[in-house]
């Protein structure tokens, strides 16, 4: 009852079982009746038919016998027929139903944007970066300029998808998440109530060797200037100097040399006065004029300072007069421009100049608020052995004490240690003051705003804010190029079927097969003449001003078309195995400015056959390079000439069957050498030049022929006529070194 229940199921099995029971009995039957039939047509069937058809009955025996084996055989292979079929039967029973429509492979959907990376397409398609450089191969696309964080334009975003065999699918305007503004910045203006007087930023400006630093000197009783090198200043220097009134003034000496104009731009844009030296015997310079642009780009007042006034040849009006061209007019002249004459080098009227910057200062009316965060300027950095990166800075705002956490560029420092010019340990530093700061994580870059923040965390939130700004501004900067770069492969594209459009195939194929035939590969001869036309070079310096002001006359080479000049490293601090390493993979020459290489550095550079130049002159440097750069030029051949004759008759002589031209001469000057080279000059222009086959005096063979002595010759090339009256120039070809056109200004 139980079984047969509807809520126990028990009806649908019954139902299962009959009907799998009929199945049974019918295969059973169908088995049967195959069987006998099989047993009919059978060799011994057939015989025991034929036996019964003709009147003959077998032993009963035998008949039981046969027709028992059949039996038994039918009933085994009936049996094992079933047993197979209810196994099946019920394997089927068990097995879900399938379906009757066979499955369709859909293609995956890849949601795309543009402007899309390659890692960000990778992502989306849940496939390796490689794969999307893959489908790139073989298109006009640069793959080996592609990054990771390289923008796709469209056409090879759908490119890639294709080539993948997926589907496209472009999202609607992706809305780029507004990212919160992390970056410190100074902070609003202060209550004039609360700022107090401060001293003056001045800034020392003028030509080379118009004699800044001696002013100095003078100024704070120091020598400065016989230490520096070469007699120039090579760095900004920055110095408070106290006049005996009890005034401070924090002077900036700025470099006069061309080649440091940015540091010159720099010093303009952090001081609040200009001092214009300008010296009184040579009048207004190159950099004169430089420096009052400067000046005037900054929005800085100019005094006048004219130097070397003790020289017998000065003469301060004409400077003044040569200024009025610039507009810096003096009062003398009705502007506003206070001039002063003095001599550096004696110390006349020096303490004249200091009074006319603190007048001018008091008119600014210079304030600032020492309260609140730090802000200042990096005037310069660089890197000590022995104390790590150290910037030279002014505080512009705020009181810098030790711990202070500073931000400056895409460094941050904790403040260690603050010390002045002369090297002593201050406990705090206020506005205007020259300061020495030590505690930064990596080098700042001198020009970089410093700032100052409440903690390491917000500093590190600041520097990663700033690293990701600069990153996307990059990218931005990547994905314009390649915009450009497919558009010139496009427009190459384009020429290139408009020049095969109209020629038929095995023209097309002809001309592909030339172009093919000059892109061959360069034969080892050929590698070592392209490579010796490239110069490759790594900088380091001791200062990052300095690195600033090679890399500025770097900017200015103009003769790639002689020696490729290629910069293949820059950086501070003295010579390092990677550096050597850098210029053995580049075949390259190691430059040092003011900086330092070790004996086991030299060695490993001798070893590995690396040429290290160290300078401690900024044009010793150039003037080296320019050297450097001009023994990768090919030599010049240049001819001396030897000896002169002049043509006075012309005859042949027969020699087997040919007749050869002779030219009958008189040595006009010098020699005739038998195995020099010798041209043929016809009104001034020349119609041959070679070598001689033959030189006689009379009808012996001879290699000298000397002034004033006749002689007969014939030349390498018998088509060539001889006229009384030509010339013929005995000569060698001599090499000369080629000397670069590149000329930095010095």
């Amino acid at each position: 009852m139980t079984h047969n229940s509807p809520g126990s199921g028990g009806r649908p099995r019954l139902g299962v079982e009959r009907n799998m029971n009929q199945k049974l009995l019918k295969l059973e039957n169908l088995l049967r009746f195959h069987t006998i039939c099989r047993q009919v047509h059978s060799p011994s069937q057939r015989r025991l038919l034929a036996w019964c058809r003709h009147g003959f009955a077998p032993a009963s025996s035998v008949w039981r016998d046969l027709l028992g084996a059949r039996s038994w055989q039918t009933d085994m292979l009936i049996g094992s027929a079933l047993h197979q079929h209810r196994l099946l039967v019920t394997k089927k029973e068990k097995r879900p139903p399938r379906s009757q429509l066979s499955p369709v492979k859909t293609k995956k959907e890849v949601e795309v944007w543009v402007g899309m990376t390659v890692e960000d397409l990778a992502s989306a398609m849940a496939k390796d970066i490689d794969c999307v450089y893959e489908a790139l191969l073989n298109t006009a696309i640069d793959v080996d300029s592609l990054e990771a964080n390289s923008h796709l334009d469209e056409v090879w975003i759908k490119e890639v998808i294709k080539k993948a065999g997926m589907k496209l699918k472009w999202s609607k305007l992706k809305q780029e998440r507004i990212r919160e503004n992390k970056d410190a910045v100074r902070r609003p203006g202060t209550d004039p109530a609360l700022l107090k007087p401060r001293s003056p930023v001045v800034t020392v400006m003028g030509h080379v060797d118009h004699g800044k630093t001696t002013l100095l000197d003078k100024l704070r009783e120091t020598q400065v200037a016989a230490m520096e090198v070469g007699g120039i200043t090579q760095h900004i220097g920055a110095f408070l100097v106290s006049l005996p009134s009890g005034e401070k003034i924090t002077f900036l000496d700025t470099p006069g040399h061309a080649a440091f104009s940015a540091m010159r731009a720099r010093g303009a844009q952090v001081t609040d006065i200009v001092v214009l030296v300008v010296a009184a015997d040579d009048g207004v310079m190159k950099q004169t004029v430089e420096s009052i642009q400067h000046a005037k780009d900054a929005e800085v007042p100019i005094i006048l300072a004219i130097n070397k006034c003790d020289k017998t040849d000065a003469d301060p009006e004409k400077v003044k007069k040569e200024l009025l061209a610039y507009d810096v007019v003096c009062e003398e002249y009705g502007g506003d421009v206070q001039a002063v004459h003095v001599s550096a080098l004696t110390g006349d009227n020096l303490m004249a100049l200091a009074e006319a910057t603190i007048a001018l200062a008091e008119i600014l009316e210079l304030k600032a608020d020492p309260t609140g965060p730090v802000e200042g300027t990096v005037i310069e950095s660089f890197t000590d052995k022995g104390r790590g990166p150290v910037t030279t800075a002014i505080i512009q705002r705020g009181t810098l004490r030790k711990g202070s956490i500073l931000v400056a560029g895409k460094s941050w420092a904790k403040v260690r240690l603050i010390f002045d010019e002369n090297g002593k340990i201050l406990n705090e530093a206020y506005p205007s003051m020259p300061v020495g700061i030590i505690g930064w994580r990596d080098l700042p870059s001198a020009g970089d705003e410093i700032l100052e923040v409440e903690s390491e965390p917000r500093a590190r939130e600041v520097i990663e804010w700033r690293k990701s700004e600069q990153k996307e501004e990059k990218g931005k900067d990547d994905l314009k190029i390649m915009e450009e770069k497919r558009r010139e492969h496009q427009e190459a594209h384009r020429k290139a079927r408009e020049k095969y459009g109209s020629l038929h195939w095995k023209e097309r194929s002809y001309i592909k097969f030339l172009e093919r035939k000059q892109q061959r590969p360069l034969k080892p001869k050929e590698k070592v003449e392209r490579q010796s036309n490239v110069l490759p070079i790594i900088i380091k310096g001791d200062v990052d001003g300095s690195v600033e002001a090679i890399l500025n006359l770097l900017d200015t080479y103009d003769a790639s078309h002689e020696c490729e000049l290629e910069l293949v490293h820059f950086g501070l601090g003295d010579i390092s195995e990677n550096d050597v390493t850098f210029a053995e993979t580049f075949d390259g020459v190691i430059y040092g400015f003011n900086v330092e290489a070790g004996s086991a550095i030299q060695q490993s550079a001798a070893q590995k056959g690396v040429k290290i130049k160290l300078h401690k002159i900024i044009y010793h440097l150039i003037e080296d390079l320019q050297e450097e750069l001009s023994s990768r030029l090919p030599h010049t051949l240049e001819e001396y000439p030897i000896g002169e004759a002049s043509i006075l008759a012309t005859f042949t002589v027969t020699e087997g069957k040919k007749k050869i031209p002779v030219a009958g001469c008189r040595v006009q000057k010098g020699q005739l050498e038998r195995h020099k080279k010798f041209k043929l000059i016809r009104n001034g222009q020349v119609i041959w030049k070679g070598s001689l086959t033959s030189l006689k005096h009379h009808k012996d063979d001879i290699s000298v022929i000397k002034t004033g002595m006749d002689c007969g010759l014939s030349l390498d090339e018998e088509k060539v006529e001889f006229k009384p009256g030509d010339q013929v120039i005995c000569y060698e070809e001599n090499k000369v070194p080629t000397k670069t056109s590149w000329d930095p200004g010095f």
